[in-house]
């Protein structure tokens, strides 16, 4: 797989769109391209990243290992977002581990060719700041929900999250398979209990499930119970 990040679209949907052209080719002529297979592992918890992945196409999710030995799933990346940023100002291992969900077309850039940016270019950095800044509002969100909200409350706050990052249709699935695990992995519940609920949510006509794909039926419902009421 080929590409020059200059011309690259999926740069305008994160922080690499504030690099000068210059910065770009530089960029291009150091990364490296690659597919990663369904199921194959981007980077695991205790690696040394140095660097940053820009996702060209797929999906990943993020997982942390719990004390019981469970995989319990932090967030999903998507095209055109970048993981791997702590890496540039921290010099510890990873704490967490990145797993595709289907097949993915990644490119990574080395840290020490982005640091060289972050030092000269002010809009990059701020730019890459503010990303960090909302994957930090974004884990103070997930560990209150965790807290205050019932399972039930965050399967509907997550399929309307699916619904808003995956819709690609009015009348057809998310864009995405999660298994029935995953789906449990993010919201903090046993699979027994997740399966229940998505059964519950399909009886009263809020989705309707085929495999692994769901359909969205009913988003004011789920609003609605997502909310408490």
């Amino acid at each position: 797989m080929s590409g020059k990040c200059e011309q690259c679209i999926i740069r305008q949907l994160n922080s690499l769109n504030e690099l000068s052209k210059d910065e770009l080719i530089r960029i291009s002529a150091c990364k490296t391209s690659q597919h990663v297979k369904r199921g194959d592992v981007l980077f695991d918890e205790g690696e040394y990243i140095n660097g940053v992945f820009c996702i060209k196409d797929g999906v990943c999710k993020v997982t942390k290992m719990s004390n019981n030995g469970r995989d319990q799933i932090v967030k999903l990346i998507k095209k055109g977002d970048l993981i791997g940023e702590r890496s540039l100002i921290s010099e510890e291992a990873s704490n967490l581990k990145a797993t595709a969900i289907n097949d993915m077309e990644v490119c990574f850039i080395p840290k020490e060719e982005i640091v060289k940016d972050l030092k000269k270019n002010h809009n990059f950095t701020m730019s890459m700041l503010k990303e960090l800044a909302s994957s930090l509002k974004e884990a103070d969100n997930v560990i209150v929900d965790m807290a205050q909200k019932t399972v039930k409350q965050r399967l509907a706050e997550t399929l309307l999250h699916l619904q808003q990052n995956y819709k690609t249709t009015e009348d057809g699935p998310l864009d995405i398979q999660l298994s029935r695990e995953d789906i449990a992995s993010i919201i903090g519940t046993a699979t027994e209990s997740a399966i229940r609920l998505l059964s519950t949510f399909k009886k009263e006509k809020l989705i309707n499930l085929k495999g692994k794909d769901i359909y969205i039926l009913d988003s004011k419902s789920l609003q609605r119970i997502a909310e408490g009421f």
